[in-house]
């Protein structure tokens, strides 16, 4: 058999071998819960390609992922800072606004901020705010107050409910709540202020059961645990579920009357995207109102998108920790980027903090 045969057959051969359609894939690395099945269905149709999850709990888990050499995500959906930290590492593809013409659906008051001027490498996906979930039945009958930092941190309520609570397992976002709750901005980058947040959470930490940035939702929904410290969306859905499964309680909303963290998460497109194409197209597809919609309607996440208002649940709406009202509003801050000095000193106390008996 002469050589051109030989590269034939073997051709051939390669192309039985080969799936005759294989799918095109999209990967999109997201937090967890933060998408509805559906709208993954409805653009997997659309674009006749699979979207492939993965899933991370936490800004700083995303952000060493990547350090570490992480490849082949396509979407990511970090919170503004980490936005401000990705785009300073160069790990972030510009936006070609020309093929996101839905863009013009996001309100503007989210767009062009401090942390992307421009937006020329996000745009805003949706929001949520860290708050207080509770079980409505427990938190009744033991007399506690359910707007209020002091639930989480203050031993006189806590020693109610030791061993019922959770709290994120986020450096930035606990001490985020800690400085709220010693009439600090979560951005109060002054050291005294992280020593004394530090040991608010260290005197609070022997009756919490787990730091906790994923089950939780579950431990809410089965009545495990009755308190946490968590995202609004998770809350949501911590309740969801139990009224899926017929609970005799509910899980709701406690907003701290000395404010919380706001945050606006956003679809970026990785540096490496190897598919950049589909990932425009997932991000123009999320910003129709309807889609976005979804979000909110089977996650209860806060939404930027104004043609998504009129497609949202009346009774979503009216939760003033998924839409808050202008003096709640008032009281929310998003979270800035921290400086690698600042960085250090914050992993160290958090390191300390988890080390403490």
């Amino acid at each position: 058999m002469n050589f051109r045969a030989i590269a034939a057959l073997l051709a051939a051969t390669v192309a039985l071998a080969a799936p005759a359609h294989a799918k095109d894939e999209l990967h999109l690395y997201n937090w967890n819960n933060y998408i509805a099945p559906e709208t993954i269905k409805r653009f997997e149709a659309q674009c006749n390609c699979d979207v492939v999850q993965t899933y991370y709990s936490d800004n700083d888990e995303l952000l060493a992922k990547l350090a570490a050499g992480a490849r082949g995500y396509d979407i990511l959906v970090p919170t503004s800072n980490a936005v401000q930290t990705l785009i300073g590492g160069g790990q972030l593809k510009r936006i070609d606004k020309t093929a996101i013409p839905n863009i013009k659906n996001i309100d503007p008051a989210y767009l062009n901020t401090q942390f992307d001027p421009g937006n020329q490498y996000s745009v805003p996906y949706a929001m949520s705010t860290t708050i207080i979930g509770y079980n409505d039945v427990k938190m009744k009958e033991l007399g506690l107050p359910t707007d209020t930092w002091a639930v989480i941190f203050d031993p006189k309520y806590l020693q109610k409910v030791k061993g019922r609570v959770t709290v994120l397992d986020s450096a930035n976002e606990l001490f985020a709540a800690a400085l709220k709750y010693l009439g600090y901005s979560v951005n109060d980058v002054d050291p005294k202020h992280w020593n004394e947040a530090a040991d608010v959470i260290k005197k609070a930490k022997p009756y919490w059961a787990a730091f906790n940035a994923s089950s939780y939702i579950r431990e809410l929904a089965t009545g495990n645990i009755w308190l946490v410290h968590g995202y609004s969306n998770d809350i949501f859905q911590a309740n969801q579920d139990a009224q899926a499964a017929h609970r005799p309680f509910h899980i709701l909303q406690g907003m701290p009357k000395q404010g919380a963290v706001l945050a606006v998460d956003n679809m970026v497109i990785h540096k490496d995207a190897p598919r950049p194409d589909l990932a425009l197209r997932f991000i123009n597809f999320m910003l129709e109102g309807r889609n976005s919609a979804d979000l909110t309607n089977l996650i209860g996440s806060g939404n930027p998108n104004m043609d998504a208002i009129r497609y949202i649940q009346p009774a979503i709406l009216k939760l003033p920790a998924v839409f808050p009202p202008k003096d709640v509003q008032a009281k929310l801050e998003q979270l800035k980027d921290l400086t690698i000095k600042q960085r250090r000193l914050r992993n160290q106390l958090w390191t300390e903090i988890k080390a403490a008996r």
